[in-house]
């Protein structure tokens, strides 16, 4: 049990330093991603499977990586450029393994949301400066956001396994 409570404190300080990266250079380096990815995996094991099989964190994972990854193509193709990068794809792949298909498509959600209300909040700052709202071509990480939607999920359906 505290190696998996270690998996979870692990996990948390991992997507918070990804937060920070994300807002500073708007990239999410593998090197913290993957550790993500693995923590998922290993907290799993260690709890035998009592939260989700196998078979769901794999689905999880294709599902968060593969709609992300739509996302990104059709945006690509319609911008002329990257509207969404590689490292929110994988974030959320990883984010599967931790939470499966049925979590991550609700973090998914929420991290759109978290996103949207970001991305709100700059183009309001902005036109302060500029005397025009604009959100238009508006560039802003979208790696924080995806991250409030995992934790949330995290701490609402990893969480409860702790106070058995």
């Amino acid at each position: 049990m505290l190696s998996a409570f270690f998996s979870v404190a692990t996990a948390l300080v991992l997507l918070a330093t990804l937060a920070v990266i994300d807002f500073k250079t708007m990239y999410l380096p593998n090197i913290y991603v993957f550790p993500f990815a693995v923590l998922g995996v290993v907290f799993h094991v260690l709890t035998g499977f009592t939260l989700i099989s196998c078979q769901d964190m794999l689905v999880g994972a294709a599902f968060g990586y593969g709609v992300l990854w739509l996302i990104r193509f059709f945006g690509n193709m319609y911008y002329k450029t990257d509207s969404l990068g590689l490292g929110d794809v994988k974030l959320m792949g990883a984010a599967g393994l931790w939470l499966g298909f049925a979590s991550v498509t609700t973090a998914l959600t929420l991290g759109a949301a978290a996103g949207l209300c970001h991305g709100l909040i700059v183009a309001y700052f902005n036109s302060r400066k500029t005397g025009s709202f604009n959100i238009q071509r508006l560039k802003i990480p979208a790696g924080p956001g995806f991250i409030i939607g995992i934790t949330i999920m995290i701490i609402i359906d990893i969480f409860p396994y702790f106070t058995r």
